[in-house]
């Protein structure tokens, strides 16, 4: 009897591993795919009745999935910052993505955006995923060229002519959009974030699911952001680009439950909210005036920086202040005045000035000495000399600090372990990368935020 003990007493603890294996299995092989719909409000989602939204797809994730009341953002309130801690959990102070473009004083990066994967300085869910093993997908989404991605469609832009087309195809996994588009067309240049280049990405997206079956995919579509720049917040264009936008969700989860037997998990995100703008505070006039920012006129061409001492970097409803010199105690006290200056006149639209401890605290604008948020209805326009708050063409923006209620963005997720019907509440951007990663059956040592809720 003793020595049959011995031998069952190994047996079930074999048992125990193997059911511990084979549960650990079956989460790896759970798909992920998270769709970014750039500029999508809670509320477009959770009053689409009042708002006449017709949008079935993005109603069904609230009635069917569990989801966020809405998604506290981070600073600033941009696409590429919040794209990035969307993938990493962490915040841009972190990350190392702290606005959309590049701090070029001088404008030798000719306006080039945070491209490049390389400049991401902590994990990501597709590296994390790859060492798992895990198969991944990418289509469209910000910070993606060189990702270490299986299938690679990343975002770039330059000229917005066809040769941009070739750049993609050379930065894109080798042979991959040629041959994607031998079967389904032209891919939409990257510069292009109208509908009809959201529904052309769309189809690669779906094509990219049923033909390679990625373990995480990650899909990115940028024309309700582009339409409620041009026409604000809550526009009928608004409306009806976002309907276009949840049929192309309605693919994407149709597809991805197919090619996965019904196994997907799908989640919809977003990068922040939107509010209506009447007015631009030209800020780099006022730098000008107090001698912080010297210009040289170049014959025919617009004037350029010859030298500067403090400097705005700015995303849209908020700006960075550098200092060339951040040891330079003249010049930071030399700003300050102007900005309390400036605050002083509710005229001006400055909502508040962030100092460096505020900063930090928040996340964002690490290498700044301050920080400056407008007021909705403002935003930081690119004038050189003249008034200092004039009118904008744009009729509505986002880059606000991310406490303004108008800046929440959104988390949907629907798919087995998905408990459905459930309201998160409000939660902190940094948590959705987690909660990803815990479907995946991987972890994000880094992250700053934790995941949302155990799998069921």
């Amino acid at each position: 009897m003793r020595k049959i003990l011995v031998v069952l007493l190994p047996v079930a603890l074999f048992a125990v591993v193997l059911a511990s294996a084979s549960e650990n299995n079956q989460r790896q092989s759970r798909p992920v795919i998270m769709i970014s719909i750039d500029g999508l409000r809670p509320d477009y989602v959770f009053e689409a009745q009042r708002y006449g939204l017709k949008i079935p797809n993005l109603r069904m994730f609230v009635e069917r999935g569990s989801y966020a009341s809405g998604v506290h953002g981070v600073l600033p309130t941009v696409t590429y910052p919040s794209h990035t801690t969307l993938v990493t959990g962490v915040s841009p102070a972190k990350h190392g993505i702290e606005a959309n473009t590049t701090f070029d004083p001088f404008e030798r990066n000719l306006g080039g955006w945070y491209w490049y994967a390389e400049d991401i300085k902590v994990p990501t869910l597709w590296d994390a995923a790859a060492e798992a093993g895990i198969t991944t997908a990418n289509v469209h989404w910000p910070v993606t060229v060189g990702a270490h991605i299986t299938y690679n469609l990343p975002q770039l832009w330059r000229t917005g002519t066809e040769d941009d087309r070739k750049l993609v195809r050379a930065l894109s996994t080798p042979g991959l959009l040629a041959s994607l588009e031998r079967e389904l067309g032209p891919y939409v240049d990257g510069i292009s974030e109208t509908i009809e280049g959201d529904e052309n990405r769309a189809r690669f997206a779906v094509r990219l699911l049923e033909q390679k079956k990625p373990g995480f995919m990650l899909a990115y579509f940028t024309a309700l952001d582009h339409v409620q720049h041009e026409t604000g917040p809550l526009s009928p264009q608004s409306f009806a680009v976002l309907e276009r936008i949840d049929a192309i969700v309605g693919q994407l989860l149709q597809t991805a439950k197919a090619a996965s037997s019904g196994r997907a998990v799908v989640a919809v995100v977003s990068d922040h909210g939107f509010v209506q703008t009447t007015h631009d505070v030209n800020l780099v006039t006022a730098f000008r005036e107090a001698g912080l920012i010297q210009f040289e006129s170049t014959q025919g061409q617009q004037e350029k920086v010859k030298s500067w001492d403090a400097e705005p970097w700015i995303s849209g409803g908020s700006a960075a202040i550098v200092l060339k010199d951040p040891a330079d105690a003249q010049v930071l006290s030399k700003v300050k005045t102007m900005l309390d200056k400036l605050t002083s006149d509710p005229a001006n639209g400055i909502e508040r000035v962030l100092d460096q401890r505020e900063m930090h605290e928040m996340g964002g604008f690490s290498t700044a000495a301050f920080g400056i948020s407008l007021k909705p209805g403002y935003k930081f326009g690119g004038n050189r000399s003249g008034a200092l708050v004039t009118g904008t063409q744009v009729s509505g923006m986002h880059g606000y600090l991310p406490s303004l209620p108008e800046m929440r963005s959104v988390f949907f997720i629907l798919g087995p372990g998905v408990v459905e019907g459930r309201q998160l509440g409000e939660i902190d951007m940094r948590d959705i990368a987690p909660t990803m990663a815990r479907f995946l059956g991987i972890s994000l040592k880094n992250a700053e935020g934790k995941a949302l809720f155990p799998i069921n």
